[in-house]
């Protein structure tokens, strides 16, 4: 929204002029169950305001300085400053208000504020239960919306204690930061926090249903807390959460020799997130999809339990111990991604030892699409505003941070990493830190030097490739054997220039041995400029397959040689553990999408190995960017041929799977999502009214909603069967799924319906948005879906700068014409570029999804050539 940015400049010359103390925030919520002071909005699913009285003391450096608190709210009441009252309309403009003649030393703000309730995820976000009728409320405020519920000096480097009293309706419960006081007269009156940033306090009120645990270590007891809508809470597998949840608290305090920050930890499920989840320092909010409804696979449940792990890794890295600004983001999120994964693969008792393997087969795949776009970046990143961190949680924030993180960490070697992190916790408790301070505490315990690590890692962009170059004898023999590294050129419009980097990898020697892929012998070393003989393998007979940056320690893309690639082709499902099939599915996935493998020969690879592969959340994976490689990278004469052969296949896969077992449920769903002959929708059709049935499978409300989509989408239910399903599923869950389905349908009608609700109206909430742009965007559709390239085009400004910035992204990207894979979509794309003068935020996301249609156009030319 225009006027609600904030420079870097502006932030370091407020916090070099301010020290902030504390908040104190009196927020009435007791309307909330009707919508707020003002009503419920024209479509009942939110509207209306609270009242927000906000009281701020601070310290300031310069007398008769001039500073700014922010604040974005539909009106202002009273601003009293040191006891003066200034006039509202005077101060109050662009989300800021003036705060002119600081007074040296202590100064007192009181500011007087209606907020907005919200149905966009962004600051107190208000949801009505279709189920119960009830209101729940929460909080999500990074990167900047604390603003929109309490006036706040927004930066992360300003911290102080937060004291919250909140009204509510009687019979709610209220939840904060510190520990949940008995209210009196329906007004909850919260102790102070610790000193903390604005973007991780958090209020969740509403009736929500609870569960409550402690977690005991050392004479010391942590209150847990699991919560959620009534509505799910027959789903709620608490004891599993708190299971995961005391496997984080033993393995964190144990690696960060720092006990639990915080009075106690809750864990709060909460409807039409935006993200995963939000470490709110004591008070996580997790998106509620995460309380499963139905059957799902183990990879979910890992998913669930990474995030989980990720979040209370924040409660140390991130909230006891902050970034001082935003260019700093990547470390918060790497280092919880790292930790949590890292937690799962080793704590003791474990349920996924096997997480790197899923790291390598999804988070890594992330990283490597993001870091070859015209978007890459240097994973400390130049933030100059918020505009610029609201596009940043990205591929190479998250994943690729991680994975050079677990690079360091093989660098400087696992003690000596976590040594250095006790000590940077130690020294920087409840305070903010650079870059500099981290890795200056793991300079000092590891007694490596990472200056030039870090420039050449952390502040350049782009991703080397990795080649073996061998020479064997007559008798097959190694008599040379080095690692080629690479540095492509960097794409189009990107900056800085490619560089080589220093990568501590494994290599790993494999034979074949009663027909599985086993390791016999792994040699890790340090790799460094474009040539790194390896001694070790000379004079040894060359094995099956040598696998580059075995165990996955690197950030890398790998290539095999000839030899090994030919193995791999033919006995891919044969590698014994999990993480070199792994890596060598991601290396063929990656070489699809750079138009090194054709999508029909991608495919084939899939067929031969995929009914061997034992790790489901790499089958699904597979699933995925198969359908991926077909709707997109296949030559379009060919690309029927090709959804026809996966289609089958995934039947056959499905018929054969053991009853009841995750791969069965997994192949039902990739099955139901290309079903196409008329044979094949009979079927789902069947398993939907239960005149057909396939043993062991379960066709719970999930995946009845899977079936019916994808027979909305090609025209077998009517808009009388959508609603026939919405009446046996009356939740939210159910309202979102047959939105999907309304605007997957494939008539012209439909589609002008499912456009002009998200795009020519902005009454519909985050969730249900989101769910309308799935359904309108479907692969079999793209003549029909033609006539809205220009449509997009022009009316995607007007969005950008007219909605809020999670409304605005969902669409810009979600209805970017990515179908339309030509050369006309390029050129429409170009000459919006030159002619719209988007912002740099918005020129970025526009700049992404084009970069997508040219990868598109040159797998197709490359599987047309095949």
């Amino acid at each position: 929204m225009p006027g609600t940015n904030l420079t870097r400049d502006e932030a370091q010359e407020r916090a070099r002029l301010l020290t902030v103390d504390a908040y104190e925030i009196d927020l009435d919520l007791s309307g909330a169950q009707e919508g707020g002071a003002s009503g419920p909005g024209e479509d009942g699913s939110t509207g209306g305001t609270y009242r927000s009285v906000t009281t701020v003391r601070f310290e300031v450096a310069e007398a008769g300085a001039d500073s700014f608190i922010d604040l974005v709210a539909p009106a202002v009441h009273e601003v009293v400053l040191n006891g003066e009252a200034l006039d509202p309309g005077a101060v109050f403009k662009d989300s800021r208000i003036a705060l002119a003649g600081l007074r040296a030393g202590r100064n007192e703000l009181r500011v007087v504020a209606d907020c907005a309730y919200t149905n966009t995820g962004e600051g107190l976000h208000r949801f009505v239960d279709p189920v119960d009728q009830q209101a729940y409320l929460y909080t999500q405020f990074e990167v900047p919306d604390a603003r929109r519920v309490f006036a706040s000096f927004e930066q992360p480097d300003l911290k102080a204690t937060f004291q919250f009293t909140v009204k509510a309706p009687e019979g709610w419960t209220v939840i904060s930061n510190s520990p949940t006081p008995e209210p009196s007269d329906n007004i909850w009156r919260f102790e102070p926090t610790p000193r903390i940033s604005t973007y991780i306090t958090a209020l969740i009120v509403g009736p929500y249903h609870s569960v409550h645990s402690t977690y005991e270590k050392d004479g010391r007891t942590v209150p847990l807390g699991i919560y959620c809508r009534p509505s799910l809470a027959e789903h709620l597998d608490a004891d599993e959460i708190f299971a995961v949840t005391r496997q984080g608290f033993e393995w964190f305090q144990e690696k960060f020799d720092y006990a639990y920050p915080f009075a106690k930890y809750d864990q709060l499920f909460v409807p039409e997130f935006n993200a995963g989840a939000m470490e709110n320092a004591g008070a996580v909010t997790i998106r509620d999809q995460y309380v499963f409804r139905s059957k799902v696979t183990d990879a979910a449940y890992e998913v669930r339990a990474e995030t989980i792990l990720h979040e209370l890794a924040h409660m140390w890295f991130g909230d006891l111990v902050t970034m001082e600004w935003w260019n700093d983001l990547w470390l918060n999120e790497s280092f919880a991604t790292y930790t949590s994964i890292a937690c799962q693969a080793y704590a003791p008792g474990s349920k996924w030892p096997h997480s790197w393997t899923t790291f390598a087969n999804s988070m890594k795949t992330w990283a490597y699409r993001q870091d070859q776009l015209p978007s890459t970046h240097p994973i400390m990143a130049e933030i100059n505003d918020l505009d610029d961190v609201l596009v940043n949680f990205d591929g190479i924030t998250y994943a690729k941070g991680a994975s050079v993180l677990k690079q360091l960490v093989a660098y400087v070697g696992m003690d000596e990493f976590f040594q250095g992190v006790q000590s940077y916790f130690k020294a920087h408790a409840y305070g903010n830190t650079r870059l500099s301070d981290l890795l200056g505490a793991l300079e000092e315990t590891s007694g490596r030097d990472l200056k030039t690590w870090s420039k050449k890692w952390l502040e350049t962009a782009g991703i080397n490739i990795l080649r073996p170059e061998i020479e064997v004898d007559g008798a097959g023999v190694i008599t040379s054997f080095a690692v080629k590294q690479e540095a492509p050129a960097l794409p189009a419009g990107a900056k800085g220039e490619p560089v080589l980097r220093p990568h501590r990898i494994a290599i790993g020697a494999y034979e074949l041995q009663n027909g599985k892929l086993v390791r016999t012998e792994r040699i890790e070393l340090d790799v460094d400029g474009a040539l790194t003989p390896v001694p070790q393998l000379v004079g040894k007979q060359r094995p099956a397959v040598l696998l580059l940056n075995d165990d996955d320690l690197s950030y890398a893309k790998v290539r095999l040689d000839e030899e090994s690639l030919k193995v791999v082709t033919e006995h891919l499902g044969d590698f014994t553990e999990s993480l070199p099939r792994a890596l060598s599915w991601a290396s063929a996935w990656d070489m699809t999408r750079d138009a090194e493998l054709p999508a029909r020969d991608y495919l084939s690879l899939v067929l031969s190995g995929i009914g061997k592969e034992s790790d489901i959340g790499v089958v699904q994976s597979l699933h995925r960017q198969v359908k991926l490689a077909l709707d997109l990278y296949a030559a379009p004469d060919w690309r029927e041929t090709g959804l026809a052969t996966w289609t089958a296949a995934a039947l056959e896969q499905l018929r054969a799977a053991e009853p009841g077992s995750d791969h069965q449920l997994a192949w039902a769903r990739a099955f139901a999502a290309s079903a196409r002959t008329d044979a094949q929708l009979d079927l789902l059709q069947g398993l939907l009214d239960g005149t057909e049935e396939i043993s062991g499978l379960a066709v719970d409300t999930e995946l009845r909603w899977g079936l019916l989509q994808r027979l909305a989408a090609t025209g077998r239910a009517d808009e009388k069967a959508i609603a026939a399903e919405l009446d046996r599923d009356k939740t939210s869950a159910g309202e979102r799924h047959a939105a999907t389905a309304r605007a997957a349908r494939p008539t012209a009608e439909a589609k002008a319906e499912a456009w002009a609700s998200v795009v020519e109206s902005d009454k519909l909430p985050n969730s249900l948005q989101e769910a309308v742009i799935g359904g309108f965007v479907q692969p079999d559709q793209r003549e029909l879906l033609a006539p809205y390239t220009a449509k997009y085009f022009a009316a995607v400004k007007d969005i950008w700068n007219s909605r809020s910035h999670e409304m605005a992204q969902q669409i810009v990207v979600g209805h970017y014409p990515a179908l339309q894979v030509s050369q006309e979509t390029l050129d429409a794309t170009d000459a919006w570029l030159a002619s719209a003068e988007p912002t740099p935020a918005l020129r970025r996301l526009m700049t992404e999804s084009r970069a997508g249609i040219e990868r598109a156009l040159k797998a197709q030319q490359a599987d047309a050539t095949a």
